[in-house]
């Protein structure tokens, strides 16, 4: 692992005891102490992620608006300044080359937040759409650091952070899908209210420097609350109940976003923008489609694991798949055939040559209460 790139958080992580793994070309906290602790501590109390490794791309000009419409798949010159949105890169083909948020940041300034694995892919889609018009892309990875709260107490902990200051709006006031702006100790602090664990919470981007002494500010402040550290395991679970996608697994090149039932996501009535020939096109009647599976028992189907029906013809594959800490029962999303695909169909999972029964249902698995 020598080869692999480290956040600025990487002495605090030794520090309390993590175990690191690969992803996405950094060597990431994949667990502090226990997977299901951590994950139960997100869902009552709140968890501390660092999310260094995600790419952030600036895109700065008088088309910025114009250039972020035809570079990704939804309608991104509409969005009022202060606000997020979810939207996909798309090749020409029409697959999905990544997923990333964009925040608008002022009239001719946005933010996108890449995933890190797919950082090159879409550095180079959009130095090769950004030709044309007046805006420039700016990759500023390198020179800041990312960490989340999440969960039902995390803004009670980021309000009592010492040295945040200046939140506007504040932090009762934000909005989901929004962000704010203010300091922390003095250096420039951008706070969102996003996140990949299907509860509430915030992501804050500040400069490498400070990243170390607010990660040491924001475990004070959340210790008392019941916030701990949380690593890459934990995250999975959590976005594996909320439904939420993730690149290489539920989506990829060779999937189409009404596949992974995120047409929503694409703005269809656009003059033009990278895939709209491509998803003009008909996709094929047989083409598998994304579903959740509830099935029965202790033992999870994980990622390709075989789906079959009734009479054993394969009908799809699992996605990704655990036994769920929340609810206690293997959960999965899962390519299927369409046909399969109504909610309440009951289908099987081959768990090494063992038929697990299981049913097709709705997304997401957990919904936190509002």
């Amino acid at each position: 692992m020598t080869d692999l790139r480290t956040t600025a958080l990487h002495d605090r992580h030794e520090a309390l005891g993590a175990s690191f793994t690969d992803f996405g070309g950094w060597l990431m906290p994949v667990r502090y102490t226990s997977d299901l602790a951590e994950h139960h501590a997100v869902r009552t109390a709140a968890g501390l992620f660092d999310i260094s490794h995600m790419a952030e791309f600036e895109v700065a000009g008088a088309d910025a608006g114009r250039f972020l419409d035809f570079a990704l798949a939804g309608a991104i010159s509409p969005m009022r300044v202060g606000k997020a949105k979810y939207s996909l890169v798309l090749a020409e083909s029409g697959g999905i080359v990544d997923d990333v948020i964009v925040y608008r940041r002022a009239d001719d300034r946005f933010l996108v937040i890449a995933n890190a694995g797919n950082r090159d892919a879409v550095a180079a889609a959009f130095t090769d759409r950004v030709a044309g018009f007046d805006a420039e892309v700016v990759d500023s990875t390198d020179a800041s650091s990312l960490i989340a709260v999440q969960g039902p107490v995390a803004r009670s902990v980021v309000e009592a952070t010492a040295g945040i200051a200046g939140v506007q709006p504040a932090f009762a006031d934000l909005g989901y899908y929004a962000w704010s702006e203010g300091a922390f100790e003095g250096t420039p602090l951008f706070v969102a209210r996003t996140g990949y664990t299907g509860e509430d919470g915030f992501e804050l981007l500040v400069p490498n420097e400070s990243a170390p002494a607010l990660w040491d500010a924001l475990l004070a402040a959340g210790a008392p609350l019941g916030l701990v550290p949380a690593g890459l395991a934990a995250r999975d679970t959590l976005r594996l109940e909320a439904g939420m996608p993730l690149y290489g697994h539920e989506l990829s090149l060779d999937i189409v976003p009404a596949q992974a039932g995120l047409g929503r996501v694409v703005a269809a009535d656009k003059p033009d923008f990278v895939g709209k020939a491509a998803l003009a096109a008909v996709v094929a009647p047989d083409a598998p489609v994304l579903v959740g599976l509830v099935a029965e028992g202790r033992r999870a189907g994980r990622a390709g694991y075989a789906v079959v029906d009734g009479d054993g013809r394969t009908v799809g594959e699992i996605t990704s798949g655990a036994l769920s800490p929340t609810l206690g029962h293997p959960i999965a999303m899962a390519f299927v055939s369409p046909s399969s695909s109504a909610a309440g169909t009951p289908l099987f999972i081959d768990v090494r040559g063992t038929r697990i029964p299981a049913t097709v249902t709705a997304l997401p698995f957990y919904q936190r209460a509002r």
